[in-house]
């Protein structure tokens, strides 16, 4: 069995974290090991930055990635890139079979405009990232960028819009990713409660790392 197609079982994994529903979390990858984020309850957005350990100027870049997959949607086999051009992380493995990477981590700024105003001091993802970073203390303010989402279901509409719809994964699927880079990991498990994806109830997600 390759790479690729190896089921890993999780009392194998070197690392293992929770992320409470609604919290942010950051941790870092070495080249050569496997993360896995797994949506534990199902339809649950997992927003997810990835940076350069070593330099975390460098970081993913949806442009990039995007025009070398030829393709709006990550899955199995994706190669995400940095803004340097370098491969940072493959996804080898996804139950899920689509990740967003259009719609943007939500913010004050965007609840207000997409919802109302009683939304600006709820809770965000962009938020999150910005605990996160504090707390490691290698990130600030400017190095928060475009995200992806995953297992959060954004299609494209006929005119070229975004709607924002009920997620496509359930309880226990997951996707993998292969570092090929050490790579620093920030992550919120989005609390957003005024569109369905997360089922208008954000649940825990699970972080898992392989040698």
């Amino acid at each position: 069995m390759n790479a690729t197609t190896e089921i890993r079982s999780a009392e194998t994994a070197i690392y293992q974290a929770t992320i409470a529903a609604g919290e942010p979390f950051i941790c870092e990858v070495k080249a050569g090991q496997t993360l896995r984020l797994l949506d534990l309850e199902g339809n649950q957005a997992v927003d997810t930055l990835f940076f350069n350990a070593r330099n975390p100027r460098e970081r993913y870049d949806p442009q990039r990635t995007l025009r070398k997959q030829g393709r709006v949607y990550l899955g199995e086999g994706s190669v995400l890139y940095s803004n340097l051009g370098q491969p940072m992380l493959t996804i080898t493995r996804d139950l899920c079979g689509r990740h967003d990477t259009l719609g943007g981590a939500c913010a004050q700024e965007s609840n207000t405009v997409r919802y109302a105003l009683s939304t600006r001091y709820m809770h965000s993802c962009r938020d999150n990232f910005l605990r996160a970073s504090l707390h490691d203390g290698r990130l600030g303010k400017r190095d928060i960028s475009a995200n992806i989402n995953f297992f959060m279901n954004v299609p494209v509409t006929a005119e070229g819009g975004l709607t924002f719809e009920d997620g496509l994964s359930g309880p226990g699927k997951y996707v993998e990713l292969l570092a090929h880079i050490d790579t620093l990991v920030l992550i919120s498990n989005c609390p957003q409660l005024n569109n369905p994806c997360n089922g208008w109830n954000p649940t825990p997600a699970q972080v898992l790392i392989w040698n």
